[in-house]
């Protein structure tokens, strides 16, 4: 609740400085008659645009700021501050090494209860980041099978994947609420058949077709962002072998084979080292390729 009402308010101030901008540009360019002129909208458009654009941008930039803190917190992550055994220790050592290998600064390293191994990385930039694995990873995998789990997190953040998704969802977030608008305008004039640009109310026709198109392009942009991250995967498990070595990636992606699939929560899923299973549409909005898949890739590079 808090992350969403300091997204609000967020938006809100920056709305508000932004349309005191546009009234004075307006004023002194007549940019409204140009937007009407040029793309036969309403001048009213350029508010439109400029609203999409900040909330398009900034639910997902304040998501990518709050990330870590919203992954300790919604996980359950604890942050190994001083190694209490030789397996902490390890891990924590690990993972310092690999990134310095990566030419990253050095990520906090946490451990989260689940029965299911999986592990994620988060963070705003590359040398403020996370990597935690899950206590069932940690359970039923060699070292140098996490070893290798760890290598294709830390490559997630040495790709700078947090921050390409970011903008990536935020352009699309600023078309789809854009183009929805555009959508219901059409509808709307031609269902009331008033061609007046003068006439700036709308009709019942906008609220729904603005509605429906933004539920529909929503559809599509989540694809998209799926489709790159499934496509990011193949890179991270080539960071992994790098980091750890081709066979250990191989074999850690294996084990996670003969384990049960497990979705983590919210953003922090397109960054874990194992996704669900899906079949016909669903498979469209995965996170993940398959894990046959990606070592297929392994063995062939």
């Amino acid at each position: 609740m808090k992350r969403i009402l300091l997204m609000l308010l967020v938006n809100f101030a920056i709305l508000a400085v932004l349309s005191v901008t546009w009234n004075i540009l307006d004023s002194m360019f007549g940019l409204s008659r140009m937007i009407e002129q040029t793309f036969g909208l309403p001048g009213h458009f350029g508010y439109v645009a400029l609203f999409s654009l900040v909330l398009g941008f900034g639910g997902s930039f304040i998501s990518l700021l709050m990330s870590k803190s919203m992954a300790k917190r919604s996980m359950g992550v604890w942050v190994i501050e001083q190694p209490s055994n030789e397996d902490e220790r390890w891990l924590v050592e690990t993972v310092h090494r690999q990134a310095r290998q990566a030419g990253i600064g050095m990520p906090e390293v946490g451990i989260f209860e689940s029965p299911q191994p999986n592990a994620f990385a988060t963070g705003a930039n590359k040398n403020d980041a996370l990597v935690a694995v899950s206590t069932g990873l940690l359970n039923t995998m060699t070292h140098d099978e996490v070893e290798a789990v760890l290598g294709h997190e830390v490559s997630h953040i040495a790709n700078g994947d947090m921050i390409t998704q970011t903008l990536l969802q935020g352009v699309l977030n600023t078309f789809v609420m854009f183009f929805a608008r555009v959508v219901g305008f059409i509808v709307d004039r031609a269902l009331s058949g008033n061609n007046n640009e003068e006439n700036s109310g709308f009709g019942i026709g906008y609220f729904v077709a603005s509605m429906i198109a933004e539920i529909f392009l929503g559809f599509l942009a989540t694809a998209i962002v799926m489709w790159y991250s499934r496509r990011r995967e193949f890179y991270a498990d080539a960071g992994g072998a790098s980091l750890a070595g081709k066979h250990k990636m191989i074999a850690a992606l294996r084990a996670l084979q003969h384990s049960d699939p497990h979705d983590l929560p919210g953003e922090m899923a397109a960054f874990g080292i194992n996704g669900g299973l899906g079949e016909g549409l669903r498979k469209i909005f995965l996170t993940h390729p398959p894990i046959e898949e990606r070592i297929e890739a392994l063995e062939r590079s």
